[in-house]
């Protein structure tokens, strides 16, 4: 088995080993399928070989006649189970949540940890009768202290005829008739799903908290979609997926309570790629962006990155190959390749610890956007990697990134640094 195999779980006999399996060599975000092989014979099963979605997580039931788990599943992450003998897949727990594991208990109960864009983990039991029990109130006496915001899921028709799950935060107190400045949350990954998520960096319920209307689109090369969607992206850097943004926020600029001339983007990693993709194809759409880890020169990225193998799959293989065409169209759209189309404020942020896409990356679009004369300000932390960690660094982080979109779409009155 040439894919990436993980997480091992005997049954509680002993008589059964399931896993997590992925089929193709190289291939970071394939399906992840659940196989199980029985210890005596050796044959081995693929569970989900007709069930279209990626599992996350997987556990035993005790008596051994499914396995239950959790999987993006159209824009949350619901709990399910799969019957061994039958391979039929039933939805266990859902709602506009994300189930982030899943630990048997005694009676055919499982305890698992849910959370969503309001509201961090807490303890919960599933029972057998799929009645959701909360067991934990860690998070109840903060969160009773801020003003709640409502999250909506509309579904965004697309380039290609098809309609794009797209989650809408609304700032506390939303009024319809006022107009709210946005921000576009383009995700990273490339193929991390955009489901209930709870980030304390990309806190979607904090930017709206701020006064903005946030847009997060479940863009192609998401999981949750089926197989097709989600592997879409992978030689198509800068193509439809970046199509796929465009269409959420013009969808979202004919509501009357959105200020079309301050709308801002942001995104981490892929997400940092789309941002200044975007900023030399975007057309006005956007006031201001901020991009942190982001690809800007595929070409470096290439040689570069720790994770040589991830990158020579996605982008199709190597630049110098000039009779391999994906690889020429990834690097014919790496984004460095439109700074002279860059006209937009942006920000920029980079870990210098960060051996996935290096520092290196976010200081050559800085540079490009000061030699562009284009209004422009980085962060640097010296002792962060592809992600912000430490807690001290989280705040000044987000200071920093209100402080930024205050400026460019709130007309607040900061000196661009």
């Amino acid at each position: 088995m040439m894919g990436y195999d993980t997480n091992p779980v005997f049954s509680k006999s002993g008589k059964y080993l399931a896993w997590l399996s992925m089929e193709h060599d190289g291939y970071e975000s394939d399906k992840n399928r659940i196989f199980i092989m029985d210890m005596q014979s050796g044959v081995k099963t693929d569970l989900t070989a007709n069930w279209d979605y990626s599992v996350d997580k997987i556990a035993w039931t005790t008596d051994e006649k499914a396995i239950a788990f959790v999987a993006p599943f159209k824009g949350t992450i619901p709990m399910f189970r799969i019957d061994i003998a039958t391979q039929a897949v039933d939805t266990i727990a859902d709602g506009q949540f994300d189930y982030a594991d899943v630990i048997p208990a005694a009676n055919g109960d499982v305890l698992t940890l849910r959370h969503s864009m309001c509201e961090p983990n807490e303890i919960f039991c599933v029972s057998a009768g799929k009645q959701v029990k909360k067991l934990t109130t860690v998070n109840d006496e903060l969160l009773s202290k801020l003003n709640p915001v409502k999250v909506e899921k509309r579904l965004v028709p697309t380039t290609d005829g098809k309609l794009m799950t797209t989650w809408v935060v609304y700032p506390p107190k939303f009024n319809p008739n006022k107009k709210y400045p946005a921000l576009l949350y383009c995700q990273g990954g490339p193929q991390s799903p955009v489901s209930q998520f709870w980030s304390y960096r990309w806190n979607l319920r904090v930017m709206a908290s701020q006064g903005y209307i946030v847009i997060a689109p479940n863009r192609r090369g998401l999981p949750g979609f089926g197989t097709e969607w989600n592997a879409q992206i992978s030689g198509d850097y800068g193509g439809q997926n970046m199509k796929d943004y465009l269409s959420a926020v013009d969808y979202m600029k004919q509501e009357p309570f959105i200020d079309v001339e301050k709308i801002g983007a942001v995104g981490a990693s892929y997400g940092g790629f789309s941002i200044y993709w975007l900023a030399g194809h975007h057309e006005h759409r956007f006031a201001a962006l901020l991009a942190h880890a982001g690809i800007f020169n595929t070409e470096s990225q290439y040689l570069e990155t720790e994770e040589m193998w991830f990158a020579n799959w996605d982008l199709g293989g190597a630049f110098w190959d000039k009779e391999n065409a994906v690889a020429q169209r990834s690097f014919a759209n790496s984004p460095h390749k439109f700074v002279d189309k860059w006209d937009t404020p942006i920000m920029v942020t980079v870990g210098e610890k960060d051996y996935r896409i290096l520092a290196s990356q976010g200081m050559m679009a800085f540079n490009a956007a000061r030699l562009r004369g284009i209004p422009c300000r980085m962060l640097v932390f010296p002792d962060e990697n592809h992600w912000i960690l430490k807690p001290q660094n989280a705040v000044l982080w987000q200071r920093e990134f209100f402080k930024w979109f205050d400026q460019w779409l709130k007309g607040s009155q900061h000196e661009a640094e």
